[in-house]
This record gives C-alpha cells, sequence and structure tokens, in this order.
C-alpha cells in the first residue's frame, strides 16, 4: 500500500506539469505516426514517437500515462535519462529504451483500449516540456462470416419473402456489407436492412432477384467475405416461343415441302423448367397430341394442307401457364426451293413483283389494242356525219368490235386478221371474246334521229 501511494503522488504533479506547459513547449517538437491505432488483441503493439529539441539538456524525462473515459490517468512508467522507473503492477507488459520515448505494449488486451498520453520533458538552463495523445482501440479479427437463407427449399416470385443472415464465429465492432453479383447492396423498395445490416430482407421476390449473393464482415483490423450464395426462387414460364429446324417462318406460320419432316421446339424461361404439351385444332375441336419440348410433323401424313397447332407451357411449382399458336402450310417443294434460293424473301417484296408484273402486262395490252384494233364495220347501217376528232372522218369508228386473244404455238397473243361478226371466227368459238357496239348519238332537238 505504501508503493501504490508512492507511485501515485506523482502522477498528480504530472498531470499539473503537463497542463502548465502544454502552451509554452514551443522548443521541443513531439510527434506521432498517427493519433488513433487500432490494434489486435493477442499481438504486440508499438507506439512509435519522436521528439527533437533545440537547447543543451542535462536531464530529458519521458512518462507514460494511460486513461479510460472518465477515469483518473493511471501511472504506467517513467525515465530519467537512462533510468526507468516502471509501475510493478504492468512491469512485464510496458516496455521503454529511453531516449527512445516509443512504448511497447506486449501482450495487447481488450481492457488495454484508451488514451496512452506521453509527456517529455527537457532539463537544461530551463525545462521546456511537450505531449501527446494516442488513442488506442484493440479488436478480435473476424472470422469468415457465413450466410444462411429463409426458406432454404426455394421461394415462389411475387409470393414468397425470402431473409438472408450473415453470422460471424468472432470479432468485436464488426460491420456487415451485403454484396449481389461483386456489386454492394443497398436499401430499396425490395431490400430492407436490418440496424446493424446482419441481415437482409427481399420483399416480394422477383425473378430479378437471383444472383450470387455474398456477405462481406469487417472491423478496423480485419475484413472476411462468405461463401457466395445463390438462392432459389420459382418463376415462369415466360416468353413463350416455338422455333423449327426447316421450313420458311413469317411470324407465326411455318411453310414446308410436301413430305418434309419438320421438328419444332417450343421453350419458356422458367424455374424448375416447365412441362410441355402440343395440342392439334382441327374442325373446331382440339386434342393434345404428344408431350414434351420438341413435336415432329411429318407433312405427308398431314390430310390437310394448313394445320393449326398449339403449345402449352406449365410450371407446376408458381401454378402459371402460357401457351402459343401457329400455323403449319404444306406447299409444294418448288414454291419451297424458290423461296430457299431467295433467302427467304419477304411478303413486300412478292407484293412488289406481282404488282410490278401485273402494271407491265396492262401496259402491252394498252398498247397491242391502240396499234392493232380488230374493226367490224357494216357501213350501210350509219350515216355519215361531220367529227371534231382528230379522225378525217368519223363514220369510220361506228360499228361492231370484238376482242379475240389466244397464244400460238410460240406464246404470243394474235388476233384475226379481218374483222367481221362472231360467226366468221367458228373456229374460235371456244376461246374467250368480247363484243363492243360502237353506236353514233344525235341530239333530240334534230329530226332525223339514229340509234
Amino acid at each position: 500500500g505504501e508503493m501504490s501511494f508512492h507511485l501515485e503522488f506523482p502522477v498528480f504533479l504530472v498531470l499539473f506539469s503537463f497542463r502548465f506547459y502544454a502552451g509554452i513547449c514551443s522548443a521541443l517538437r513531439l510527434t506521432v505516426p498517427s493519433h488513433t491505432i487500432h490494434g489486435i488483441e493477442g499481438q504486440p503493439l508499438h507506439l512509435t514517437v519522436d521528439y527533437n529539441f533545440n537547447t543543451t539538456a542535462s536531464e530529458i524525462q519521458i512518462i507514460w500515462l494511460f486513461e479510460k473515459p472518465q477515469s483518473i490517468p493511471k501511472y504506467l512508467l517513467s525515465s530519467v535519462n537512462q533510468s526507468v522507473v516502471p509501475d510493478l503492477e504492468y512491469k512485464h507488459k510496458f516496455t521503454l529504451i529511453p531516449p527512445n520515448a516509443s512504448l511497447m505494449i506486449n501482450p495487447l488486451h481488450v481492457t488495454d483500449e484508451g488514451n496512452y498520453i506521453v509527456k517529455v520533458n527537457v532539463h537544461g538552463n530551463g525545462t521546456i516540456s511537450a505531449n501527446q495523445k494516442i488513442q488506442v482501440t484493440v479488436d478480435v479479427p473476424v472470422t469468415k462470416p457465413v450466410v444462411q437463407i429463409e426458406p432454404s427449399s426455394g421461394v415462389v416470385e411475387y409470393v414468397g419473402n425470402m431473409t438472408l443472415t450473415c453470422t460471424v464465429g468472432k470479432g468485436t465492432r464488426v460491420g456487415y456489407q451485403w454484396m449481389k453479383n461483386g456489386k454492394p447492396m443497398h436499401a430499396s423498395s425490395s431490400y430492407t436492412f436490418s440496424s446493424n445490416n446482419d441481415t437482409l430482407l427481399i420483399v416480394p421476390v422477383m425473378k430479378e432477384d437471383i444472383g450470387n449473393y455474398s456477405c462481406l464482415a469487417t472491423n478496423p483490423v480485419s475484413a472476411m467475405e462468405s461463401e457466395i450464395i445463390a438462392p432459389t426462387i420459382f418463376y415462369g414460364p415466360y416468353g413463350l416461343t416455338v422455333n423449327s429446324d426447316k421450313g420458311l417462318k413469317v411470324g407465326e406460320v411455318f411453310t414446308v415441302d410436301i413430305g418434309e419432316a419438320i421438328l419444332f421446339d417450343c421453350s419458356a424461361d422458367s424455374n424448375p423448367p416447365n412441362t410441355y404439351s402440343w395440342i392439334q385444332r382441327a374442325d373446331n375441336t382440339t386434342h393434345v397430341i404428344k408431350y414434351g419440348p420438341h413435336l415432329e410433323v411429318v407433312s405427308e401424313k398431314v390430310a390437310q394442307t394448313t394445320v393449326d397447332y398449339m403449345c402449352c407451357a406449365y410450371n407446376n411449382v408458381t401454378g402459371k401457364r402460357d401457351e402459343t399458336h401457329f400455323t403449319v402450310i404444306i406447299t409444294s417443294v418448288g414454291l419451297e426451293k424458290l423461296a430457299q434460293k431467295g433467302k427467304s424473301l419477304s411478303s413486300l417484296a412478292v407484293i412488289t413483283g406481282i404488282s410490278l408484273f401485273l402494271i407491265l402486262s396492262m401496259s402491252l395490252l394498252f398498247l397491242w389494242k391502240r396499234y392493232r384494233p380488230h374493226k367490224g364495220r357494216p357501213g350501210a347501217d350509219y350515216r355519215k356525219a361531220q367529227t371534231f376528232s382528230g379522225h378525217e372522218n368519223a363514220m369510220d369508228d361506228f360499228g361492231i368490235y370484238e376482242f379475240i386473244a389466244f397464244p400460238d404455238p410460240a406464246g404470243v397473243p394474235t388476233v384475226p386478221s379481218q374483222s367481221g361478226s362472231g360467226s366468221d371466227f367458228g373456229q374460235g368459238q371456244d376461246l374467250h371474246s368480247t363484243v363492243y357496239e360502237v353506236i353514233q348519238h344525235i341530239p333530240e332537238q334534230q329530226e332525223d334521229h339514229q340509234e
């Protein structure tokens, strides 16, 4: 008890001189690398201190004190020149090697966390002093965190919620950061974090929440990341489509050659995988023809040239289904080969070609009719009349006209060389012909009216 009294009494004297000289120690420079140092429990910690002065010194005194918040500082040890006087309670814990003012703490424990005060007095012609304070934190490194998901069996999209919890076996002052696909996650309308961030709640669960999740646990002296975990989310079916290995597809219509076997594939994005059924529609009735994602249709075995099908996808976990309709047209080999050689010409290109063909045909027909007309003119039944057209005599234009077209062996349309009534062409009666009659009209006010 007497030793304790003598050790504590100088502490008050040191504190008094510490405060007195704080503002007048410009001649003595005392520096530390950082005012906050993070230490690891069980490991040594070195508090580095440097000082220099520009005066002649006969004595150099170094004093180390320790204080916790709202407590009286404790004396640890001190030295005068080369002589060290430790507190016997901490004799084997703290080491000072003067004139170096640095302090070694070995080993470091959580109870050693607090403020360490170093004071240096230099005595020569007078006494100058300087001091510094270093805050020391002591932490236990974190162990590798473990992530757990509830429910572990999986969640149905838009129906269930999902909770992820991150735990560490050891560690002090642990902070948590959730990662998704390697990127930090932040609070949103779907993501809610607990107060210390160790729990992530996802409400509601959606397909977009599928990914690789991990938890990063950190403290001032360590950082560890958990293993990646991928939650199970049930969804779908989405984006149902039907494709084939052959034929020409335009929208939802597949055109195939007679005699070809075409394989259809039905697919949709879903978890778990869908169950598929193929339905054929005929005579306003439907019936299932096959189960599974693939359907083979042999065109020569199909009685109709146009067949309607439907593929249905069903997810037995989400309870959702989807269906798509398509039509198969059985065509000749020539048309299909033409479509293949034309690299699947678009419907617009086909329409354009047909339009050009019709315009050209009508133009040729007009020119042929204009310059090679076939006329029949019974002149006795018509009177001559003055014409105001470009013709010399309009009377020549009245009469019976018959248009006959038939192909000769060369494939070029021809007309008879002479005009006349329908009886003159007995040998062409089985061909298509059109008869026109052009008559003269005289105004009613004239006495001589002829129809």
